[in-house]
């Protein structure tokens, strides 16, 4: 029996905080402006993309003790800047990307719960964690978790939030005929919880928003992040995996653990990264992104990318040569500062990186430019709407999260070119199927999990 067509899932982010942004084109715009971002949520939701997406940053990065001087830096608070999009777009979700450890469960569940309520149901968050002391010195408790402590504490904040967004009920508010409001349940927004993490109690001032949770996100390939994904924390899960072959193996594995939870497979969607450059011939593309490639990555900008894991000052190092012949230094003190720490076990990750380099004869910048890329799909329109389509169709993913290297105006060719190709093959929808962000993803309410069965 042959699988329905699955519907991809597309998600837009806007660049600001990493190294994929161009910021010296000439077509650039800002990175703070409300402009930009409504023109670049305004595409999305006109190529019928399921969710905006803002990435955060919370600390100035340093290298050495001085700023960055080879990244975008400044992100305006994300919550605001989705709340004003709110206004402006009527059917595209808004997630915002919140660290759990430096914030508290009550504000934030309020917040999030707010932008629910403006926006009619399209509220998600994208939950993250942070054991790093630097970027934690411009909060209270600064950087005290250990990095073992991260999941225990966001698994407990996840669990304070849904606790808060359940103390009302969907009926609890009635409305009279006049401007006031009435409460029909005496208890109301009470809510108390007692934790390792936090110990809180009073009652909840928002009433139940329209998905009643929003949309949790949330990224790690860990053993402890796959099972906290499974397991019924978030209802998506991002992947770094840029090729079929490697990405199979993580959604299978994510479809599996959901199974044993109790959960139906394919209810935790996976959705990698990706990016994009589009040519009147394959040629044409392939010209075009290595143009691009070279402006995202610098020589400089590659030095440094390799020193958030040599933690080495690499600067002594030829670009267009080959890689560093010293070995990572993963007990000396930071070299780079409030960036996250993706590859765990520097001297493993080398390894394979010299391996890599060797094989395919990659330069140090060449090397940069390979690993610290997203999924990226590079052809004609037709070529890349058809590879786009074959990942998620072969299990590589339920959809991609697609960025461009310009800000705001690179995704306005995909929506153009490729977005059509794939709703004339039925894969992507030409008009929402709901109201909310849950509708159109397909995702349940987390209260109905309860009564799901794995398929």
């Amino acid at each position: 029996m042959t699988r329905p067509r699955k519907q991809i899932i597309l998600g837009a982010y806007l660049g600001g905080v990493n190294h994929q942004t161009v910021w010296s084109d000439p077509a650039a715009g800002s990175q703070i402006e409300f402009a930009s971002f409504q023109h670049a949520a305004q595409t999305a939701e006109r190529g019928k993309f399921d969710f905006f997406f803002l990435a955060e940053g919370l600390a100035l990065r340093e290298r050495l003790g001085q700023i960055f001087d080879q990244d975008v830096i400044g992100r305006p608070d994300n919550i605001t800047v989705l709340t004003a999009l709110a206004a402006v777009t009527s059917h595209l979700g808004l997630i915002a990307t919140v660290n759990a450890t430096f914030n508290e469960p009550y504000e934030l569940a309020r917040q999030l719960a707010t932008v629910d309520h403006l926006s009619g149901g399209r509220a998600g968050w994208n939950i993250v964690t942070s054991s790093d002391a630097f970027t934690g010195g411009n909060f209270r408790r600064g950087g005290f978790l250990k990095r073992e402590d991260r999941y225990i504490r966001a698994e407990e904040f996840l669990a304070v939030a849904r606790r808060l967004w359940d103390s009302w009920s969907a009926d609890d508010v009635l409305a009279d005929a006049g401007s006031g409001q009435f409460l029909r349940r005496a208890d109301a927004g009470e809510f108390a919880f007692s934790g390792k993490q936090f110990d809180i109690s009073g009652r909840f001032t928002v009433p139940r928003s329209p998905q009643g949770h929003p949309v949790i996100l949330q990224a790690g390939v860990s053993a402890e992040g796959r099972e906290f994904a499974a397991g019924g924390g978030p209802d998506a899960i991002f992947s770094p995996f840029h090729t079929l072959a490697e990405a199979q193996p993580f959604y299978r594995d994510i479809q599996e653990r959901s199974a044993r939870h109790g959960r139906p497979a394919g209810s935790t969607k996976v959705l990698p990264g990706a990016s994009f450059v589009l040519g009147d011939t394959e040629a044409d593309a392939i010209e075009r992104h290595r143009e691009i490639a070279l402006a995202q990555i610098s020589g400089r900008g590659a030095q440094i990318l390799l020193e958030t894991v040599w933690n080495r000052d690499l600067s002594g190092y030829d670009p267009d040569g080959p890689l560093p012949d010293v070995d990572p230094d993963p007990a000396g003190p930071l070299v780079i500062q409030g960036r996250a720490r993706i590859h765990q076990d520097a001297l493993d990750t080398v390894s394979k990186w010299r391996a890599l380099a060797a094989s395919n004869g990659f330069s140090l910048r060449q090397l940069a430019v390979h690993v610290f890329g997203h999924t990226e799909f590079v052809g004609t329109p037709a070529q890349v709407a058809d590879r786009l389509d074959a990942f998620v169709q072969n299990d590589g993913s339920d959809g991609f999260i697609i960025g461009s290297h310009l800000t705001p105006t690179g995704l306005d060719e995909f929506v153009d070119k490729v977005v059509p190709l794939l709703q004339e093959r039925g894969s992507l929808r030409t008009e929402y199927d709901g109201t909310t962000l849950r509708d159109n993803l397909g995702i349940p309410a987390y209260a109905d999990r309860s009564s799901l069965t794995a398929a």
